[in-house]
């Protein structure tokens, strides 16, 4: 909004790593409503837990656990690793998400890609930040296009729920494919959830690093304006922390203005 000179009332898609929310909940998948210096969350991808807390972000199998966990397919995680990351021990993990034992919940579209990544077999642990992400999107564009998965996505109660999509993850014995197939759908998820939630909105700001992966971002777009709304990216400012912080400058200041 404030590169675009846009003060009136939007739609804000906010698709990141994990950040705290005011509700002391982790963040990173959110749809908000902004109209100047309020903010009101209307919805949010559904949590996945981050088993072992930050080290989850690290290393994308724990991920890929933590996702069948949540589907019900505990007792096929151990064929699942021998295939995908056989040097790899699930029980520890599977033990605390049992017992919800340094498991804390966040709703992170971040998260969900190393979710992904980790079930694709790509890689059990990123040597830098984004790095499973990356390979992901990497795979995605030399794949090229594919339709998203019927079903890939439930909405239940303003929550997106990836899930169904997560599981034939799994099973995917392509990485390429599913790299596209996980782009494709999240992408007409994500504009099924905005859409379904928009009321009078015109306009939607997307922002956050997962605004920065041209496969995703080039699908969402043209789904949301083929709906009527006007998509606002980040243009000269960076679509991740550096845009985040230029907007939490701009909502300062209006606040000092109230």
């Amino acid at each position: 909004c404030t590169e675009h000179g846009v003060d009136e009332s939007v739609l804000g898609l906010a698709i990141d790593g994990v950040g705290l929310g005011p509700d002391g909940g982790l963040w990173g998948g959110e749809l908000l409503r902004v109209d100047g210096a309020s903010c009101e969350r209307i919805g949010h991808l559904k949590p996945l837990a981050l088993p072992g807390g930050d080290r989850a972000a690290r290393e994308p199998w724990r991920m890929a656990v933590a996702a069948l966990h949540a589907g019900g397919l505990s007792d096929q995680v151990p064929a699942w690793l021998a295939r995908r990351y056989p040097e790899r021990d699930a029980k520890p993990l599977l033990a605390m998400l049992d017992k919800n034992l340094r498991c804390p919940p966040t709703s992170s579209l971040g998260r969900l890609f190393d979710a992904a990544a980790g079930l694709l077999g790509l890689r059990a642990e990123s040597l830098y930040e984004g790095q499973a992400a990356m390979e992901l999107e990497g795979l995605a564009a030399t794949y090229g296009p594919v339709a998203a998965m019927p079903g890939g996505m439930v909405l239940n109660e303003n929550i997106a729920d990836f899930s169904p999509l997560l599981m034939a993850l799994a099973d995917c014995d392509d990485p390429a494919y599913g790299a596209a197939l996980f782009h494709a759908t999240v992408a007409a998820g994500l504009a099924q959830f905005i859409t379904v939630n928009r009321e009078n909105c015109s306009k939607i700001a997307i922002g956050g690093g997962c605004a920065m992966n041209s496969v995703l971002m080039s699908a969402l777009c043209q789904q949301l304006s083929d709906t009527g709304l006007t998509v606002l990216e980040a243009r000269k400012a960076p679509a991740n922390d550096g845009g985040l912080a230029l907007g939490q400058a701009w909502l300062a200041r209006l606040f000092n203005k109230a």
